[in-house]
């Protein structure tokens, strides 16, 4: 067991790959037991966790404002739709076609990551927000300009393959899905785990903290800025790409502006540059509008026009006002509450 403990904490590649596969065994066994409907909102907080986990490095680490991210998660889902149904077109189906789509989606939305990045690296503040939110509000509606392409406001439909039929002829599509989303999660929490933690990591740090001390230290700060767009992109084109699997359509209205300030509210709220507190985000990123149509749903019995006039509002006022008491109640966060517990329950135990 010492040796083991040794081995673990001598490689982070090797304890960061522990970890992945135990979290993977604990999720597998967990979607066994989740009716159709828990696995996929399951699914689905896995496909948000591959963009908070991104928007985390980029804003959480190397200190960049986005609020288009929900664009970027849309690049992703269009391309994985494009994808999906040309190659369907030229019978060419199989499971093993939808992570060519995805690979595509990731690869396409990265390199609308380094065109944002190149102008990011050169805005700063208030300029730099005003250029995500462009991007924002300018890629749905693109998707009505190029009409005959995207199909407008009513979006593309999906073509996505049942699950392989050597699992049996009754085995759930939401169990399924969840399993294709949070392979998704895992190797993306994985690969930006390792990359945080090693050189990529700590340059990004090194010019959030302090951009003319990372520069006099032989840093390109611009070259770290543009990376972190690229792979907080990249991220985000999975995630996207991810719902559109689960949703088999996507319109432009599923990546809206609110969408873009609800991933931004949700990293901040599960813990700004830590990506268990992006766990955290995408938890809420699914339970907050669920809590949010309960509540709706209690206001119709005693007020329908209230609730009427709540309707489509009350998600992001929910969100609003979590975050303010967390931001009082938890400055650091979710995760950030959860590490000072843990560190003072360490301090009580008897050392040996």
């Amino acid at each position: 067991m010492t040796r083991l403990r040794a081995l673990l904490g001598a490689s982070t590649l090797l304890r960061h790959l522990v970890l992945t596969a135990l979290a993977g065994f604990a999720l597998y066994l967990l979607t066994l037991e989740l009716d159709p409907f828990r696995n996929f909102q399951l699914a689905t907080v896995a496909a948000y966790l591959c963009a908070t986990a991104g928007l985390t490095v980029l804003t959480g680490l190397s200190g960049q404002l986005s609020l288009g991210h929900g664009a970027l998660m849309a690049v992703g889902a269009y391309t994985v739709a494009l994808c999906q149904n040309a190659l369907a077109e030229h019978d060419v189906t199989g499971n093993g076609v939808l992570p060519l789509s995805l690979l595509a989606g990731v690869l396409v939305t990265m390199a609308a990551g380094a065109v944002i990045g190149l102008a990011a690296a050169r805005l700063r503040g208030p300029y730099l927000a005003g250029v995500t939110l462009a991007v924002a509000v300018a890629v749905p509606a693109a998707t009505v300009t190029f009409a005959e392409l995207f199909n407008s406001e009513q979006g593309l439909g999906v073509y996505v393959e049942p699950p392989p039929p050597a699992l049996g002829p009754y085995f759930p599509n939401e169990r399924w899905q969840a399993w294709l989303a949070l392979l998704g999660a895992l190797l993306t929490m994985l690969l930006l785990a390792n990359l945080t933690r090693g050189r990529f990591g700590r340059t990004l740090r090194a010019v959030r903290d302090d951009e003319v001390a990372a520069r006099l230290s032989g840093i390109d700060v611009a070259r770290a800025q543009v990376l972190a767009f690229v792979v907080s992109a990249a991220g985000a084109g999975l995630g996207g790409g991810l719902l559109a699997v689960l949703a088999q359509s996507v319109s432009p209205g599923a990546f809206s502006l609110t969408l873009s300030l609800f991933l931004l509210m949700a990293v901040v709220i599960g813990g700004l540059g830590s990506l268990a507190g992006a766990v955290w985000g995408a938890l809420l990123l699914v339970a907050l509008p669920d809590l949010a149509h309960e509540l709706s749903s209690g206001l119709v019995a005693s007020s329908p026009g209230a609730a009427q006039r709540l309707e489509g509002n009350l998600p992001l006022a929910v969100f609003g006002l979590t975050l303010i008491v967390v931001m009082i109640a938890l400055p650091d966060g979710v995760q950030g509450l959860l590490r000072r517990l843990s560190g003072r329950a360490r301090r009580r135990l008897p050392s040996r």
